[in-house]
């Protein structure tokens, strides 16, 4: 899946066309890091000057201006910028959710959904370890059966609390990609 900061309609070309509508810069630079400051507004400046040309020099640099504030996004990232996506494309249920809870200030569904899937999953994986856990000693097959099972829900439930709680103190922040 392509990450979602890269399509056409996703929030930094969103934030590019309200910059160039406006004629301020600012729209866009926050989705960018401050290293590539100066080298968007650069873009921008051109960017601004081309679309004066007419309809399809405007056309042309906009996509232009749109790849380059992508490119830079993903180089703050770092993730490879691998082009514009379209617009539309399905990122399942929790993006939408998520983004819904931004514009609404409420995050109660998003929350909700997103622990109902965890629970699902854990508790999958705790009946699978289960199931297999009362095996006979001479049934080795039965035993490594259970083993699978018993790492894939105990290291992965500590997997997952260690992401959960990573950067809590502040002393192991790491940097996100877009969805």
């Amino acid at each position: 899946m392509p990450p979602h900061c890269d399509t056409r309609d996703g929030p930094v070309v969103s934030a590019a066309r309200v910059a160039l509508d406006t004629g301020n810069v600012n729209f866009v630079l926050i989705w960018v890091p401050e290293s590539a400051e100066s080298e968007l507004k650069d873009v921008f400046e051109k960017t601004l000057e081309v679309r004066k040309k007419g309809p399809e020099a405007q056309a042309l640099a906009d996509e232009w201006f749109f790849e380059n504030v992508v490119r830079l996004h993903r180089a703050g990232e770092g993730a490879p910028f691998t082009g514009l996506k379209p617009a539309g494309l399905d990122w399942g249920p929790v993006v939408p959710r998520a983004e819904k809870a931004i514009e609404t200030n409420d995050a109660t569904d998003a929350i909700s959904f997103v622990l109902r899937a965890i629970e699902d999953d854990l508790q999958q994986r705790f009946k699978r370890t289960i199931s297999t856990k009362n095996y006979g000693v001479n049934d080795v097959r039965a035993g490594r059966e259970f083993v699978e099972a018993y790492i894939n829900f105990v290291v992965y439930s500590h997997h997952l609390f260690a992401q959960v709680t990573k950067g809590q103190s502040g002393a192991d922040e790491q940097k996100h990609q877009c969805a």
